[in-house]
């Protein structure tokens, strides 16, 4: 008679069991970085004399290799299949949702109304800090500021915050990965047409409508234990202004344009943040600087992607130094003190990668929506070195000027008068100008001599003759407001993509590539090194 009892594959432990929630499949907004944290995660838990239990459905990760954790589970994370897993191997000494990414922490309150034990910092900590209203009043409370905006249910009431506060305004949806919809928006006209599509995706939740301010953003990670322990490994500055998705933005560390006054606005305020918040473990806060002053635009309480960047540039293994506070060690017993890592020696720029080529239904133009699908990192001991690494190794190979060299341009009308000097300076370094009519108009104005190209809408030969006949190796295309413009800039950056031709739609990214590009030393070889980003 044939046993029908289906076998488990459970066994007692002697040891304490946690269960640590990976991120599930790698999308756009949540890769490979959070299988990074779970794997160090995993590594610290048995370390410390755990049993170490992975919750995880992707097998292109670390995570789900064979000999990672002391047990895998290779389910879908979903609230269903995670309950039956715990209800299996318990007891349990407690999850950790912090290193799996948004996937991860929105199963929190499952969690905890099943009254499961969440190792780290709580569901209520964790709805704090993301819901908006409770956020905002923790936040006047604390005396940090932030820019004036609320959340949102309707197109009536978005539009009356909008004019309160004044257009152009960044509209988002609550609790969205990567930046999922979010837009800047300039006008009521637009913002109601946003509510409707917002709305559907949002699936009940507030939307956000915040003061787009135009400024420099900055983002630190946090580990903290609870007891009054607070280490801030390092504070990364965005190449590009806000406004710009941070998963799409260079950036680098240590920063480099942001006045003291400023920095140690951002580290007062990340200290009393986590305090509030009774973090435990990671948390990542985002910043925008307008002036001398820094406001919090967003704070993740989990671990974020610059992670693993952060732990190789200063030395800090940022996730064991969480997972063991989750378990109940101080920072001070680890042997770390209170505030802003001493800056290390290097420098390292952090670029996006895109994947553009294989996305084909997807225009490259940078915005608040996240599009990239890497991420890399350049370092030096000279911050120009640094960034022309990093952005040699992304894709963005250019000519460092001289024969050979052409740059075409077609930029918004808003944009001239911010790209004169940076096209003056590509000039400069002995690039060939190509631009459409009125930039060209505009350019020659300003005592360049520039080949006037004809737009698509012209006839031949056009703009992308040129890109297609490779007569030019690089383009820089700024985004217009005007939809019709817009269509035929659609398919000029397509077709850059398509032949290999880096695009900038950021002018502060054009800017970054000068830098790099004319402090190249002409013959200097630059050593390249592959970097496991497990061990490294």
């Amino acid at each position: 008679m044939t046993n029908t009892e289906p076998i488990s594959e459970t066994l007692a432990a002697a040891k304490k069991k946690v269960v640590v929630l990976g991120s599930g499949p790698i999308r756009i907004g949540q890769g490979i970085e959070f299988d990074y944290a779970s794997v160090h995660c995993v590594r610290a838990l048995r370390e410390a004399g755990c049993e170490a239990i992975i919750i995880n459905n992707n097998p292109e990760t670390v995570s789900t290799d064979f000999d990672t954790s002391d047990r895998l589970y290779f389910e879908p994370l979903t609230p269903e299949d995670v309950l039956h897993i715990i209800e299996r191997e318990a007891p349990i000494e407690g999850v950790i949702v912090q290193f799996g990414g948004q996937t991860a922490i929105n199963l929190a309150k499952p969690l905890m109304e099943a009254g499961i034990p969440i190792l780290g910092s709580s569901f209520d900590s964790i709805d704090l800090a993301e819901d908006r209203d409770r956020f905002d009043q923790l936040l006047r409370e604390l005396d940090i500021p932030k820019p004036d905006g609320r959340a949102v249910t309707s197109a009536d009431a978005a539009v009356q915050v909008a004019e309160e506060i004044g257009y152009p305004v960044l509209v988002r949806p609550s609790y969205v990965l990567g930046g999922r919809a979010m837009e800047i928006v300039y006008n009521p006209a637009d913002l109601r047409e946003y509510m409707r599509y917002a709305e559907d995706i949002s699936d009940g939740a507030p939307i956000l409508v915040d003061r787009y301010i135009v400024g420099k953003e900055a983002e630190v990670d946090v580990i903290a234990d609870g007891k009054g322990g607070c280490l801030l490994p390092g504070i990364m500055e965005h190449i590009e202004r806000a406004g710009v998705h941070s998963g799409d933005s260079m950036a680098v560390y240590p920063p480099q344009t942001i006045k003291q006054v400023t920095l140690d606005q951002i580290v007062s305020y990340a200290s009393r943040l986590s305090e509030a918040l009774h973090i435990v473990g990671l948390m990542n806060i985002q910043f925008v600087i307008e002036g001398d002053q820094a406001y919090v635009i967003e704070v993740n309480p989990r671990a974020s992607r610059t992670v693993p960047y952060l732990s190789k540039i200063t030395g800090i293994p940022m996730v064991k130094a969480a997972t063991w506070a989750l378990l109940g060690q101080t920072l001070a017993e680890q042997g770390y003190t209170n505030g802003l890592h001493p800056n290390q020696p290097n420098i390292a720029v952090k670029a996006p990668v895109f994947s553009f080529a294989k996305l084909t239904d997807v225009d490259i133009n940078l915005g608040p929506e996240m599009k990239s699908t890497g991420e890399i990192l350049g370092i030096d001991t000279d911050f120009s070195r640094a960034l022309y690494k990093a952005m040699v190794a992304s894709g963005i190979d250019v000519p460092a000027g001289g024969k050979g060299a052409a740059l075409l341009v077609t930029l918004a009308d808003p944009d001239k008068d911010e790209a004169l000097p940076i096209i003056k300076d590509f000039a400069a370094l002995g690039f060939q100008l190509y631009a459409t009519g009125g930039t060209a108009r505009f350019l020659e104005a300003h005592g360049l001599t520039v080949t006037t190209a004809n737009k698509i809408s012209e006839g031949t030969p056009n703009l992308l003759d040129l890109i297609r006949g490779g007569r030019v190796s690089l383009l820089i295309n700024t985004v217009s407001k005007d939809k019709q413009i817009e269509k035929e800039a659609a398919l000029i950056r397509r077709a850059s993509v398509e032949h290999s031709i880096p695009c900038l739609t950021s002018l502060d990214t054009a800017r970054a590539l000068h830098t790099a590009l004319a402090t190249r030393q002409v013959g200097e070889e630059f050593e390249v090194m592959t970097v496991d980003r497990y061990t490294g």
